[in-house]
């Protein structure tokens, strides 16, 4: 139906739905330690709303070939300002499979050491949260309150279904 730089509209029949184009994935970071997680906020155009979400990316945006450790280490980075010295793939993952066929590979980050701000690149305006998982509900239903919105992932952090 229509094609841009990132996303695909398509059909099946009936059904219609989205996809990235050129086959392009995501990896999500799930950055753990010492009872801490690395949180971001950005805003989101599709929300109109800034979103609080696991650090996250494209694969092979950058550089054609990327593999998904590569690239999410580079988001991690990126993002966030930490460098972890273990990264593992946990698995993949589908978001909005009645919508979207783009699937995510969930990645661990162990040991965590900041090395910068973060932030994001040019124009992405991330604010980096480590917060503690004894307070996330506390931050959650805080930022809720000041109209944000939340990633549906941080369902999987410990104390996010009450």
């Amino acid at each position: 139906m229509w094609q841009g730089r990132f996303i695909t509209a398509k059909t099946r029949g009936k059904w219609e739905y989205v996809s990235r184009a050129r086959g392009i994935k995501a990896a999500v970071i799930l950055a753990m330690e010492d009872d801490h997680v690395l949180l971001v906020e950005q805003y989101r155009v599709p929300l109109g709303a800034n979103c609080i979400e696991l650090p996250a990316g494209l694969i092979g945006d950058h550089e054609e070939g990327e593999d998904t450790l590569m690239s999410a280490a580079r988001e991690l980075e990126e993002e966030t300002g930490y460098r972890a010295d273990h990264l593992e793939i946990v698995g993949e993952y589908f978001s909005s499979p009645g919508m979207v066929s783009e699937s995510f590979s969930l990645v661990r980050a162990r040991g965590l050491r900041k090395v910068s701000d973060g932030g994001g690149v040019d124009g992405e305006n991330i604010t980096v949260h480590r917060v503690s998982l004894a307070d996330l509900p506390t931050f959650v239903q805080e930022k809720r309150a000041g109209g944000f919105v939340m990633d549906v992932k941080l369902l999987m952090l410990p104390g996010m279904i009450a």
